[in-house]
């Protein structure tokens, strides 16, 4: 595993090539964000930010939407898929911040985790975004690259996410967050990472066992 100092090291060169990394949700209020990365599960951000934009405009506060009739929820959210578990989650959810917490989505990890649909990854997302409480969410891309290139050896998001904490300065918790999301969907896809435009070979432990092996 990688030394501390390298894994600075490695947030330094992704923060070079990166400076604009963010979050790619459009979102105006915390509220907005929390039902976004609910909708985003599975689904790309740009077709989120598609479906937002029609739904917050028919109910863009808690209240509003906790009265929006299901079956309209449903209509508008369906591009994003697995939308009436969506649906479900999204309505409950804002009734429960409604009724409960006087419209305004709870600053609090432990709380947000209480929220139907809103599962520890959320709560890092809406906590580090819209309340500048560092966090690392642990996503697909997340836990793909970080453990590809050695900053984490885990074969779960959650350890993932405890490895990341420990070995990355917390000040800079939500901007790793970004960057390893921005490389991995730039760079370190999925499927064919693009490890030839990639400037952390040096140090990358997916290139040294799979790609500089086998030119040897």
């Amino acid at each position: 595993m990688l030394s501390k100092k390298q894994v600075a090291e490695i947030v330094d060169i992704l923060e070079t090539l990166y400076p604009d990394a963010q979050a790619e949700l459009d979102f105006k209020s915390p509220f907005e964000l929390l039902i976004a990365v609910i909708l985003s599960a599975q689904c790309t951000d740009v077709r989120v930010n598609q479906v937002t934009k029609v739904l917050f405009e028919v109910a863009g506060t808690a209240e509003k939407l906790a009265n929006l009739p299901i079956e309209e929820i449903e209509e508008i959210i369906k591009p994003c898929g697995l939308y009436k578990t969506k649906a479900k989650n999204i309505k409950e959810t804002s009734y429960q911040i409604a009724t409960h917490h006087n419209g305004q989505v709870p600053s609090q990890h432990e709380v947000l985790i209480t929220l139907p649909g809103v599962g520890r990854k959320t709560a890092n997302v809406v906590v580090s975004n819209a309340f500048d409480t560092p966090a690392i969410a642990v996503d697909t891309h997340v836990f793909r690259v970080a453990n590809r290139i050695g900053l984490s050896k885990a074969k779960n998001v959650e350890d993932t996410e405890e490895q990341l904490m420990k070995r990355i300065e917390k000040s800079r918790w939500t901007k790793a967050h970004h960057l390893l999301i921005f490389h991995g969907r730039r760079v370190c896809k999925a499927r064919g990472p693009v490890c030839s435009s990639c400037p952390l070979t040096g140090v990358c432990d997916y290139y040294k066992k799979h790609v500089q092996e086998k030119t040897r």
